[in-house]
């Protein structure tokens, strides 16, 4: 009970010392929130030219939205081991360098193969930030404010995706060739990333945990002051146990319960076909809605990217106020909602397409509200230090597993059962989700990050 009664007294204590110094390290960090979100996004502009300059079949198509995604797990898969072993900022450090060479690689491609492996390439880089960003953040963060400082990951993935649907809307008069400079432009935040990590520390956990004591204090001295300071280090030192963090030790009885948890919301924040509609929205537009153009259908894109921004800045200002849970299961029944009235209105001969299109931006405003952000806020502070990078890179990997399976079936389930028919199968997959997390995930708001672990062990 030590632990639990001391990180009571942390949690109503250690405001930070230095809250702008805190929020410096999460901004930092969440730049490459920003390249993942850009990078993920910015294929639902191009796939509208690069099946015409390619001349792409329905599966070419597939394997061009999904290279990037099977890089994305690849790079999960790996990011614990790397991250464990290298630390934090320097596998940071890494993904920035990859999403440069990705970026440059994949705006210059001559043919398919060319392109999917400059994307795959940064999947890797993808995959590893995933992983490590929102580890990085809960890591360096005070618990009153961890579940906002890790949300900034989510708002800056957000904020990419926004900005790649503005990029692609304002080139797409350039040509056939526009695509090239759509991915080009991501060279610059790359290189600002790679820049600020520069610039923060090392995680003071990471640190501690891998003998470096007086070093990750200094840090948490900077983060809660010298007193707070010592309480940390006590804390991560008494929480690791002395003892590196083992694969067994992920799978051990006392981690069985939390694993899933992570695993189910990795699973359940995918299935429920977010993605078709950031990676494929302009092609489903264009092609099922007539007399509507590409232009017109990258409009429609900024505006389903707006009320991504505006629902996920709504979720970080609630996020630790509400709690996880609460939210979680508004999002999954709103999901639900609105795709049972997408199926319904898209069977009504002659609606408007408007009316369409609302219940598209329902349903993107329902997941960003708690789907998009809570999972990887959940993910990264339900295991305890000396494990979580692997256990996080478990739960990341079966994420992006989840997004590869449903980007690379989409048109081909479109094909074989229609638009109503795929999206349907989605607003089951929705209320699955909300049965899941009502009997499965608990709520973490306001824990330290010792506690939670002590509370599995309970």
């Amino acid at each position: 009970m030590q632990i639990s009664v001391v990180a009571d007294q942390s949690s109503g204590g250690a405001s930070a010392r230095s809250p702008l110094y805190v929020l410096f390290l999460a901004v930092v960090a969440a730049i490459s929130g920003f390249l993942f979100g850009f990078d993920t996004a910015v294929i639902n502009g191009v796939l509208l030219f690069l099946q015409r300059q390619f001349s792409l079949s329905n599966f070419e198509t597939e394997v061009a939205a999904s290279a990037l995604l099977l890089g994305c797990l690849l790079g999960a898969a790996g990011a614990s081991l790397v991250g464990d072993r290298i630390g934090r900022k320097k596998s940071l450090l890494l993904a920035a360098l990859l999403f440069a060479v990705s970026t440059i690689g994949a705006a210059l491609a001559s043919s398919l193969t060319i392109f999917a492996t400059g994307r795959l390439v940064g999947g890797l880089a993808i995959g590893l930030a995933s992983v490590l960003t929102p580890v990085y953040i809960a890591e360096i963060s005070p618990a009153h404010i961890r579940g906002r400082l890790v949300s900034m990951n989510q708002l800056a993935i957000v904020v990419g995706i926004l900005i790649a649907y503005l990029v692609s809307w304002s080139l797409a008069g350039l040509g056939t060739s526009s695509w090239r400079w759509m991915l080009g432009v991501a060279a610059i935040p790359a290189a600002a990333f790679f820049a600020g990590l520069l610039f923060i520390p090392e995680s003071p956990r990471w640190l501690i945990s891998n003998r470096q004591r007086e070093k990750g204090r200094a840090v948490l001295s900077r983060i809660y002051g010298p007193e707070q300071a010592d309480l940390q280090v006590r804390l991560v030192e008494e929480a690791a146990g002395g003892e590196a963090g083992t694969w067994k030790e992920v799978f051990a009885r006392p981690m069985r319960r939390p694993l899933a948890v992570a695993i189910g919301l990795a699973i359940v924040c995918q299935i429920t076909g977010i993605n078709t509609v950031l990676y494929y929205g302009s092609i489903l537009i264009s092609q099922h809605f007539h007399g509507e153009s590409a232009k017109a259908a990258l409009m429609a894109n900024v505006i389903i990217g707006f009320t991504n921004l505006v629902c996920t800045i709504v979720a970080l200002r609630f996020l630790d106020r509400w709690g996880r849970r609460v939210m979680l299961l508004t999002a999954s029944a709103g999901m639900a909602v609105s795709l049972a009235a997408f199926v319904i209105a898209y069977r009504i001969p002659g609606l408007s397409p408007l009316l369409i299109l609302a219940c598209i931006i329902s349903y993107t405003g329902f997941f960003a509200f708690a789907m998009g952000p809570i999972p990887w806020v959940v993910i990264s502070e339900i295991f305890p230090n000396k494990i979580r990078g692997r256990a996080a890179s478990i739960a990341t990997s079966t994420l992006w597993t989840g997004t590869l399976v449903v980007t690379f079936t989409f048109l081909s389930l479109v094909r074989a059962v229609g638009v109503s028919g795929t999206f349907a199968i989605y607003a089951i997959l929705c209320v699955a989700s909300f049965v899941f997390i009502w009997k499965m995930v608990p709520e973490t708001k306001g824990k330290t990050l010792e506690q939670i672990q002590h509370e599995w062990e309970v």
